[in-house]
């Protein structure tokens, strides 16, 4: 299925809509999966209670595919193909985690995801990344609990839920770079990615209530609270801090006036991608993809 791009999505800072050349896209380098066999088939995270049999395909189909046309304006995209019998494939953050020329494939708390990891696994190597060993007793759900901020040279990595508390150690060893664990405490926000956005220039976009104390206090340690940008509730069920920062461009699927204002204020650009279809499963644009910066051929 393709669409054509519509501007209409785009916040009122940056309507512009056109393609843009090579040498102004970032080095980021994205892999998605068609949602060619998506659906709510079982309840692992709150978001799926009572949603069943309940999506729209060809809606999904179309939501998606906006998502990936205007992603693919700023940004290479790589595509796995999709499995049929594994609904949630099209959310490739939880993947594994890429980092340089190295990867680690996630090991999948559900075991209705499970399945997935032989395909990522086999993609990783394709792709020609150096796949680190993981124990098989440690969960842990890849982009989903732990992203990569650059600004502080560090990996934050989420906890609690999906992924194990050993996850951040294990991170530190392989990647050679610092990893924060913070424990997430609300069902709703069951993976880091879900309620923490590192953005560009330094900034975090997060939603406070959904970590322990001890937690939040770490994050005020190591971000200026003039760079913090801490979201409402609402903000976050909508799954605002769900989004995918390339450049100056945030894609989401919802935001406030207000939120939408506090990210132009940080020079940032504010893209909105309605998701809804997605969201029934607990996922917006950062679930549906994986940042993959390709290694060079080895």
């Amino acid at each position: 299925m393709t669409r054509n791009f519509n501007p209409a999505l785009m916040d009122v800072a940056d309507r512009s809509g056109t393609e843009v050349t090579n040498a102004a896209r970032g080095d980021a380098r994205l892999l998605m999966c068609a949602p060619d066999h998506f659906g709510v088939d079982y309840v692992i995270n709150p978001w799926m209670e009572n949603q069943i049999g309940r999506t729209h395909v060809t809606l999904a189909k179309e939501q998606w595919e906006n998502l990936r046309q205007q992603i693919a304006l700023v940004s290479p995209l790589d595509l796995i193909a999709p499995v049929a019998g594994l609904p949630d494939m099209v959310f490739t953050a939880n993947a594994g985690l890429a980092i340089g020329e190295k990867a680690v494939v996630t090991r999948f708390h559900a075991k209705e995801r499970r399945p997935e990891e032989a395909f990522f696994r086999d993609w990783f190597e394709r792709a020609g990344f150096a796949v680190a060993s993981w124990p098989q007793d440690v969960p842990f759900e890849g982009a989903g609990d732990a992203l990569l901020d650059r600004a502080r040279d560090l990996i934050w990595c989420g906890h609690g839920w999906r992924s194990s508390e050993k996850a951040p150690k294990l991170l530190e060893r392989i990647f050679e770079t610092r990893a924060v664990g913070l424990r997430l405490v609300d069902p709703r926000f069951y993976h880091l990615d879900t309620c923490l956005c590192p953005l560009p220039g330094g900034w975090l976009m997060y939603y406070p209530n959904a970590f322990d104390e001890q937690s939040r206090a770490l994050i005020a340690s190591l971000t200026p609270k003039e760079k913090r940008i801490e979201v409402s509730e609402e903000d976050a069920a909508s799954f605002a801090c769900n989004a995918v920062a390339i450049g100056r461009r945030v894609f989401m699927n919802d935001a406030s006036e207000s939120l939408r204002a506090r990210l132009r204020c940080a020079g940032l650009v504010p893209v909105l991608t309605p998701l809804s279809e997605f969201l029934k499963a607990g996922g917006a644009a950062k679930c549906l993809t994986l940042e993959v910066r390709r290694p060079q051929a080895r």
